[in-house]
């Protein structure tokens, strides 16, 4: 098989790789997957076991409700107390425990939760210090007011007001916990037994039902790639709009790229690729047949992890190519970098630290301290997080830059009016009043850059609690600790897809009835006196020590339950739900739909953001889920994408609706948005209302993305919201396949190509290249289609339709095929025909081709071959009438590939024990390099082109996990 690919081993190779392999495995066994795996497998069964403790709560959805939300608090409290902030006990809640049972006696076994723990929360952590009383001090000891909204009564609380648990619940609970080493700061996890907050959100997105949800826990690479090119672009969108002259092409910022390049292109992009090819490999570059080793693995001195000279080759035509358009000066604009994937984090902040004046600093902090980050089902918070770890050196430069700027006006003897730089010193007093920068900074973000809405209740309390560890972890001491800004106002629970996100889709609603004036004026009222109150509120908490008491909580409550409910009656009218249809039991009927739609009204919930003209940045990983799974449990109204018939596309849609013109997007969904007629509908959207527009596109063979989940094809989108496409920047890439120890390197090598959109008429082609781009063009342009030449005969081709894997399996006679050892037929196997066996024989060649596998690459699902895939293939012309080279090439492929074919079988509950006749096309590999060489001279191709098409994916064809698709039977 190397030698079919042209790759041979030395043995010096084959121990460096046994080396670097064993080195990666020891230290992926420490890595945080490993460990918050093992710790979630144990508190799976610890949640059961303690569920079952609950007494008080006979709704067995609520009772697993308040089973999280009491697991939420304590670990809470768990991190909190290994900082020594809970009376200065390492072991708090254990020591407590055991001193009730003392007092109270062994026999009293429902006292911890009772007589303690319920007052630690509401009363001590929940109430400040002032309100408590000489007992309740006494009871707990010394403890943090921490506010928040984390410890108030919940919902549940005032529900089932004779809620208890024994104290058994908690010594098995304590006794699990007390396993683990329990960190606040975000040390690498090397132990088995260390803990730190970012495994309470991996916890989450694995304790939902995650088939029922299609919720996805999302990998660190994944949220940082998105956020850093969704938000750093807005920020310097906004920066040039109030500061335009620190972005000429004369300044300072342009001549950061052109004298810099180095900095900005990814280190994995540049590894190797200023050393001297060796002679061998340097030859093929001008000379296409000295190519022979471009397949072997290249050497490390050279290479990425698994990476070959042909695909070093490739990256340093892509490295000089970059490196030159930034110091020619042709990188001008923001969105150049996204679409060369530079590093847009390391330029930022390069920019802010050497800004040669105040104004370019006080432009990028205005942006940075107002922009609105929005994730519409934001699970446990990934990408509110990323968002997060994206803002923070941002307005740490922003703060030391401003710092810079007072004590050289301080030092200086020059005269200066008092008020110069007055707006710096009062941020910079500000920031002194509170523990410490990075308190004040994260603290401002969490309060006035987050926003995020998930329609799992218990998914908003794990992303708040998240965040706030991350603030009480910037602390050292108790005695810094300041009250947690209440953000139940940011992060929300309600339905993204039910309600409405606009004024003017709700005046639209409400215009249908009688009452339209008088009803629109008090909606449009309320919305702005709650959005009034909540502006005060966050302007409150941002100064140090401001809290905003319970009872103005509760009012600003009451006012958006009391909106909602307006809205809400409007809402189901439209559902059909209403006094007329159901004039017995209307209020039944109201609260049942209410209860499973979760509406949610997004421009009375933000109204300021929404009057503003929308979120300035929405990212995210919506649910991949069909609609049917879910109607009936709810439907949506009014969505063009419902006919796309996955949850997604409707999140799409919402999120443009809900995004400013310029504003920036970033999702990560199910890659079939770019290839599949069904999602027609969303890439109109996308199409139509960006100007700029972003594809990349992700196999799951050999590796995924998202471990753990079946199907797991998908696409990033990043895209700039605009009323005209004119002038649209359209870009993809390749289908990016790779090993896990090159995941690493996955996101800094992401290349786009742009596209000419006006050429781009259905699909979205997985290009990596412009000669690719051509290709396609080319190729697609072919007036003959094989739909034209199907008819029903004898001539057969016989394929499988579903798992496509590397490789495709026609052939021209049935495989063999057993059921219980009687031979038959696969239903998942089907077969056209053709009028001759030299048409058929063409058609059987050209479907073989890696010119074939390539083009369906390209261009479809790469999961099915659906009867539109074969029918739409693009022949050449003099294909119509069969091409007489391939009736002897046919004959020699099918040949081989019964030869080289073996009988698998497997056993299966439903189904019996299935033999099947498998195929190693990997063996006729020659045969289909001289069909490919054939459809060159058709189609005119160009002896790279042929290199190219030869070669595509040749990789992981013919590597160590190219066997064909293994859902078989």
């Amino acid at each position: 098989l190397q030698a079919l690919a042209g790759v041979r081993f030395t043995l010096e190779e084959e121990e460096t790789l046994d080396i670097t392999l064993a080195t990666e495995r020891l230290q992926r066994s420490f890595d945080k997957d490993r460990v918050t795996k093992k710790f979630y497998d144990r508190f799976q069964k610890e949640h059961a076991a303690f569920l079952k403790f609950i007494q008080g709560i006979q709704n067995e959805t609520d009772q697993k409700w308040y089973a999280s939300l009491m697991l939420n608090r304590l670990m809470f409290v768990y991190f909190i107390q290994k900082k020594g902030f809970l009376d200065g006990d390492l072991d708090y809640l254990k020591h407590r425990l055991e001193r009730l049972r003392r007092q109270h006696g062994d026999g009293q076994f429902h006292t911890f939760y009772r007589h303690f723990l319920r007052r630690l929360f509401h009363e001590g952590l929940g109430q400040p210090e002032t309100q408590r009383t000489p007992d309740l001090d006494d009871l707990l000891g010394v403890v943090p007011y921490l506010n928040g909204g984390l410890f108030d009564v919940h919902e549940l609380e005032h529900e089932y007001t004779g809620v208890d648990i024994p104290d058994e619940a908690f010594e098995k609970l304590f006794a699990f916990f007390d396993a683990y080493t329990w960190h606040l700061d975000d040390r690498p996890l090397r132990n088995d037994n260390e803990i730190n907050p970012d495994v309470l959100g991996y916890i989450f997105e694995k304790y939902v039902n995650q088939k029922q949800m299609g919720a996805y826990y999302t990998k660190e690479d994944i949220t940082e790639y998105i956020a850093k090119n969704t938000i750093i672009p807005f920020l310097f969108d906004a920066a040039k709009k109030d500061c335009p002259i620190a972005f000429r092409p004369d300044s300072y910022v342009s001549k950061l790229l052109r004298e810099n390049p180095d900095d900005y292109i990814y280190g994995p992009v540049q590894k190797g690729v200023d050393l001297d090819l060796p002679p061998n490999i340097a030859a093929g570059l001008a000379d296409i047949a000295q190519r022979g080793d471009w397949n072997r693995p290249a050497d490390s001195a050279f290479a990425l992890p698994t990476e070959t000279w042909r695909e070093h080759i490739a990256r340093r035509r892509r490295y000089e190519d970059v490196w030159l358009k930034l110091a020619g000066g042709d990188v001008a604009e923001v969105d150049d970098l996204i679409t060369l994937n530079l590093n847009v984090r390391q330029f930022a902040l390069d920019v802010i630290t050497s800004a040669e004046g105040p104004e370019l600093v006080r432009a990028f902090y205005k942006a940075i301290s107002n922009i609105t980050v929005l994730d519409p089902t934001c699970g446990s918070g990934a990408f509110l997080f990323a968002a997060l770890n994206i803002l923070e050196p941002l307005y740490d430069a922003c703060l030391d830059r401003m710092e810079e700027f007072v004590a050289q006006l301080d030092q200086s003897s020059e005269p200066h009016s008092p008020k110069k730089f007055s707006d710096f010193r009062d941020i910079l007093a500000e920031r002194d009043k509170h523990p410490n920068t990075c308190y004040f900074i994260l603290k401002a973000i969490i309060l006035n850059n987050l926003y995020g809405v998930d329609i799992m209740a218990e998914a908003v309390e794990i992303c708040k609690l998240r965040l706030f560890l991350t603030l009480v972890a910037q602390v050292e001491t108790a005695d810094q600790i300041e009250p947690l800004p209440d953000i139940d106002f940011n992060i929300r629970a309600g339905n993204t897809l039910v309600g409405y996100a606009t004024l003017k889709e709700a005046m639209d609603a409400i215009s249908r009835k009688l009452d339209f004036e008088n009803t629109a004026k008090k909606v449009e009222d309320e919305a702005w006196e709650i959005d009034s109150r909540l502006r005060s509120f966050r302007g409150q908490q941002s100064k140090f020590g401001g809290v905003v008491t319970h009872a103005d909580k509760e009012e600003v409550r009451h006012l958006v339950a009391r909106l909602d409910a307006t809205l809400n009656r409007y809402l189901a009218m439209e559902y059909g739900i209403d006094e007329h249809s159901f004039p017995r039991d209307y209020t039944q009927q109201f609260e049942a739909w209410r209860a499973s739609h979760q509406p949610f009204h997004w421009f009375t919930e933000f109204y300021g953001i929404m009057n503003s003209g929308g979120f300035d940045v929405i990212i995210g990983n919506p649910p991949y889920i069909e609609y049917s799974r879910v109607r009936n449990t709810y439907r949506i109204l009014n969505f063009k994408t419902e006919t796309c018939g996955n949850l997604y596309a409707p999140c799409i849609e919402r999120s443009y609706s809900l995004l400013r013109y310029a504003g920036r997007f970033g999702f990560i969904v199910q890659a079939p948005i770019v290839s599949t007629q069904r999602m027609d509908e969303v890439r109109n959207i996308l199409s139509r209302q960006s100007d700029l527009l972003l594809y990349s596109t992700y196999d799951d063979r050999p590796s995924k993305l998202f471990v753990g989940m079946h199907h797991c094809r998908v696409a990033i989108v990043l895209s700039r919201k605009n009323t005209s496409s004119v002038n649209q920047r359209l870009g993809t890439t390749r289908y990016h396949k790779w090993y896990e120890e090159e995941r690493s390197n996955l996101f800094p090598c992401v290349r786009y190509v742009l596209l000419p959109p006006e050429n781009i008429t259905d699909v979205i082609p997985k290009s990596g290249s412009d000669l690719e781009v051509g290709l396609y063009l080319r190729v697609l342009a072919e007036p003959v289609r094989l739909g034209a030449l199907i008819q029903d005969s004898h001539f057969r081709i016989y394929y499988k339709i579903t798992g496509v894997g590397h490789w495709f399996a026609f052939t021209t006679h049935p495989p063999r095929f057993w059921r219980d050892g009687i031979e038959g037929s696969s239903t998942r196997e089907s077969s056209v025909g053709f009028p001759s066996k030299l048409i058929r024989d063409t058609a059987f060649c050209w479907l073989w081709s890696t010119c074939h596998y390539w083009l369906y690459q390209a261009r479809t699902n790469c999961r099915d071959f659906n009867p539109s895939d074969l029918e739409s293939v693009p022949m050449p012309a003099a294909a119509a009438f069969g091409l007489s080279e391939f009736d002897e090439k046919a004959d020699r492929l099918m040949s081989c590939l019964d030869e080289t074919s073996a009988v698998s079988s497997a056993s299966y509950a439903v189904g019996g024990t299935v033999s099947q006749q498998k195929y190693r096309p990997r063996f006729a590999k020659p045969i289909i390099d001289e069909i490919d060489r054939v459809l060159a001279r058709h189609y005119g191709f160009t002896d790279e082109e042929l290199d190219f098409i030869i070669n595509y994916d040749i990789k992981y064809r013919m590597g160590r996990d190219a066997e064909p698709g293994a859902e078989d039977e």
